[in-house]
């Protein structure tokens, strides 16, 4: 491969690891609240069987969407998923703060029983498997063919881009969780900054359907385009940079977690 392609599809994956991180911190959070009422084994186990439905719903997410990715409904509702994810989360965190930190004590106080909890984790893992690949694949759809065979309905290449995103996230989720978690808890406006990019990558979706030949809003070659990509990467770069310096710190205490 050209130097000019492993240098954009090297980008795309640091971008898909920066991203899949925080989102994995952000599951992994909820996975935390969701186990925190069973006893330690059985916490363990929980999460367990938590990590393998993550990444066989991953796995079985990436080879569906790689089927379908062409078609432009598929594309358009992937767009409107993800910009509706983000404006839904930000405005939970934003608006409804209190709201929700009321409905989560609620929930706290009915504790579910060991399998109706790994239930719970399993449909959420799908959720999760849909937001990260999903995401990974409206950054991935537009880089350069590459001479690799095809895996399912996407060059090989994307293929592999988007599923060592996906698995490093889970590698994240697994293991550097807590770092991340830490991370959104000093830093707690990069959260908000995580889904406004995720909601940026719904538009760079949408901008891709618009631009599919049966629809033609859009001309067809504007969604390569170097001005477009420039475009889009300049102001992901600016979410992640303005959610890092405009983010309040806070203490954390040493004890949680």
């Amino acid at each position: 491969m050209e130097f000019a392609i492993l240098l954009e599809y090297g980008w795309v994956l640091l971008l898909l690891i920066g991203l899949e991180g925080l989102l994995a911190a952000d599951n992994a959070l909820v996975l935390a609240i969701m186990v925190k009422h069973l006893p330690e084994e059985q916490r363990k186990k929980a999460l367990f069987y938590g990590l393998a439905g993550a990444f066989v719903f991953r796995f079985a997410s990436l080879f569906a969407i790689s089927f379908l990715v062409h078609v432009w409904q598929v594309q358009a509702i992937g767009a409107l998923y993800l910009l509706f994810i983000a404006i839904n989360h930000i405005v939970r965190k934003t608006i409804f703060k209190k709201t929700i930190n009321k409905e989560k004590e609620n929930k706290e106080k009915k504790q579910a029983s060991f399998w109706g909890t790994v239930i719970k984790i399993e449909l959420a893992d799908i959720a999760f498997a849909v937001d990260s690949i999903l995401a990974a694949v409206a950054l991935a759809v537009t880089l350069p063919n590459t001479p690799l065979p095809q895996i399912g309905g996407l060059d090989g290449g994307k293929f592999l881009v988007i599923f060592a995103g996906g698995l490093i996230g889970l590698i994240i989720m697994r293991f550097a969780a807590n770092y991340f978690v830490t991370l959104l808890k000093a830093k707690p406006g990069l959260e908000i900054a995580a889904f406004m990019i995720v909601g940026w990558v719904g538009v760079k979706l949408s901008v891709y359907t618009l631009s599919h030949p049966e629809l033609g809003v859009l001309p067809e070659a504007f969604a390569k385009s170097v001005a477009w990509k420039a475009t889009f990467y300049s102001v992901l770069i600016l979410i992640a940079v303005g959610g890092w310096f405009l983010s309040k710190e806070k203490e954390v205490d040493a004890s949680e977690g």
